[in-house]
């Protein structure tokens, strides 16, 4: 894929020069993370949504850099530098051992966890599995936690997921984010993710996320069209009662964490503190 790694080169420049690329060894292969910030600062790891890749987070890592030592993963089963190799990957379940197996060999005992869409599903299941592992969890516009994907969402993602092309993934970006803009440069890896030969996401139920007892921070895309943004937020509310849960103005589900950078890394640092 001589395109896609043109992209996902071109966008890994966009980050700070002193970040650091690491494979990590795990059972169900090496897995590419992007490491940046003070190697005493605080551990917070990085997992994005689907097709997205470690490298969506170039415009927050500058400033989460100056407090934490940042982490930013490309997933398992998804498109990037992540490889499958060994233990198959099946469920969910094999989802969070992988996970497990990469804060060990990054030699993370305990982190802050935040995960955007898909990468936010996987960060709580994550918390329910190892919650002595998690100090803080940040969910960014969390996809199948709080709520199920609008029919509509999932409509007009379908022609994009049974023939995947580059013209198919760049028109349902541009029906999700309308006026939002997200950066070209991201857009175009975005799209050529979804052509990768032999991705697959894991997917699954929705977690227990009543069962979270870590500090939590919730934040939805005032614009988001794969959920409703106010029914999640309300759930959230009432699910979490210990959760801080804010809307994030403008923010459509895609276009983030590339929307507003500076507002989503002020809400992150308030918390994680």
């Amino acid at each position: 894929m001589p395109d896609f790694d043109r992209a996902y080169d071109e966008l890994r420049a966009r980050w700070p020069e002193t970040t650091e690329e690491r494979d990590v060894a795990t059972p169900y292969g090496p897995t590419r993370v992007h490491v940046y910030g003070p190697a005493d600062g605080s551990p917070l790891v990085l997992l994005p949504g689907g097709s997205a890749t470690g490298l969506v987070w170039f415009a927050n890592a500058p400033a989460l850099g100056k407090r934490y030592r940042v982490y930013a993963v490309d997933l398992l089963g998804d498109a990037g530098r992540t490889e499958r190799q060994g233990t198959p990957l099946k469920s969910a379940d094999d989802l969070t051992a992988w996970l497990d197996a990469l804060l060990n060999g990054l030699g993370l005992a305990r982190t802050h966890l935040c995960g955007h869409s898909y990468g936010a599903w996987l960060a709580v299941r994550y918390a329910l599995r190892a919650p002595s592992r998690v100090d803080r969890l940040v969910l960014v516009d969390p996809t199948q936690v709080f709520a199920g994907f609008r029919p509509g969402y999932l409509l007009r993602a379908l022609p994009a997921l049974i023939r995947p092309n580059e013209a198919r993934a760049r028109a349902f970006l541009a029906w999700e984010t309308a006026d939002a803009h997200p950066d070209e440069t991201w857009q175009r890896l975005y799209a050529l993710a979804t052509t990768v030969p032999g991705r697959k996401l894991v997917v699954g139920g929705r977690p227990r996320v009543a069962d979270l007892r870590m500090p939590v921070l919730a934040l939805f895309a005032e614009r988001s069209r794969a959920h409703h943004a106010g029914k999640a937020a309300a759930r959230a509310r009432r699910t979490l009662s210990h959760a801080e849960v804010a809307l994030l103005p403008g923010a459509t589900h895609h276009s983030l964490p590339l929307t507003a950078p500076r507002q989503l890394n002020d809400r992150l640092t308030a918390f994680l503190g």
